[in-house]
């Protein structure tokens, strides 16, 4: 079903972004103190029977220093430094096992998978908790309501702080080339690609899949479906909070990270997708700041072209690295 705009007026669809006056320094400031904190790299070599490829187990220090865990994956006895895709996961899932990420080992390149703190309950397992200090404030079951009125301790705070950190254990990692690295995620994973477009400067490329976390107001009040619903149904409760609740969403909204991006990206959409409609991810693929592409899939939904997709993703690396 097509239920957002024609294809034509997504093209030129560029909605006016709500960018908080102190939006750089709020996470200029976040990504200053963790900082502090050393990476703390942890290496463990695992055998899941994977005879290509060299697996790690990583962890290292995300937000504040707390653990997160990742896993590692390469071709073996690789002797020059290999681009490395830093990949974050969609909504619910955690890192699973290796014989998940094998795509870009495949292709030639390293991969560092983050796991999504709290999450991985859904349809991938996942080993990092969320140790937030603030504790868990009354939200809607789910991540998207957690610490909502309040910006400094809203969840999507340490996974964003995360994210960016995985990007520096990545270049610590044995094989991995520090001047190659790119991000990569699809839904949650591509909301989060796109904060850490605008988070590092030192990117050298960006894969956003039907990215979630973009253009909240719009998502809001155009689906119902899971997860944009968890903040209808809070301020459904929470009726006198509704503007408390979207000012704290425009420190996390894609639109407000990516026009500082600089890096090369390539974006999907699925023109039937009502979990990330189509209008969110134009609005902030229009933002973006850097060379970018969008490929559009008319009849598809929350897949957004699946394998057909993945094959452009192999050609956009090659021609970037090889």
């Amino acid at each position: 079903m097509f239920f957002d705009m024609p294809l034509e007026e997504l093209e030129r669809y560029r909605p006016e972004r709500d960018e908080p006056a102190d939006f750089w320094d709020f996470w200029q400031c976040t990504l200053d103190e963790n900082k502090r904190f050393p990476i703390a790299l942890e290496l463990e070599i695992v055998d899941y029977g994977i005879d290509l490829f060299e697996t790690l187990d990583v962890t290292f220090a995300g937000y504040k220093g707390q653990p997160v865990k990742a896993w590692f994956i390469k071709p073996k006895n690789t002797l020059k430094g290999l681009p490395c895709v830093v990949q974050y996961i969609g909504y619910g899932g955690g890192r699973g096992f290796p014989i998940d990420w094998l795509l870009w080992p495949s292709a030639g390149f390293a991969t560092l998978v983050m796991d999504t703190r709290g999450q991985g309950g859904t349809w991938l397992q996942g080993d990092t908790p969320d140790l937030s200090e603030a504790g868990s404030s009354p939200h809607i079951p789910g991540s998207m309501t957690d610490g909502i009125l309040q910006h400094d301790q809203y969840y999507y705070r340490r996974v964003f702080s995360d994210a960016v950190r995985a990007l520096e254990a990545a270049r610590n990692l044995p094989g991995v080339d520090p001047e190659k690295m790119v991000i990569s995620g699809k839904s949650q994973g591509g909301g989060i690609t796109l904060a850490v477009s605008g988070l590092d400067e030192h990117i050298q490329a960006v894969m956003a899949d039907v990215p979630f976390l973009c253009h909240f107001k719009r998502a809001v009040a155009i689906t119902d479906a899971a997860p944009y619903s968890e903040i209808g149904r809070y301020c459904k409760t929470h009726r006198d909070k509704t503007e408390q609740v979207f000012r704290t969403l425009s420190y996390f909204d894609g639109m407000n990270f990516v026009t500082r991006a600089n890096a090369p990206a390539l974006f999907s959409v699925g023109l039937m997708d009502t979990i990330c409609p189509p209008s969110t991810i134009y609005g902030v693929f229009n933002h973006y700041h850097g060379e970018k592409t969008i490929h559009h899939y008319m009849f598809n939904e929350h897949d957004g072209g699946g394998s057909h997709h993945d094959l452009k993703k192999i050609a956009f690396m090659n021609k970037l690295f090889k």
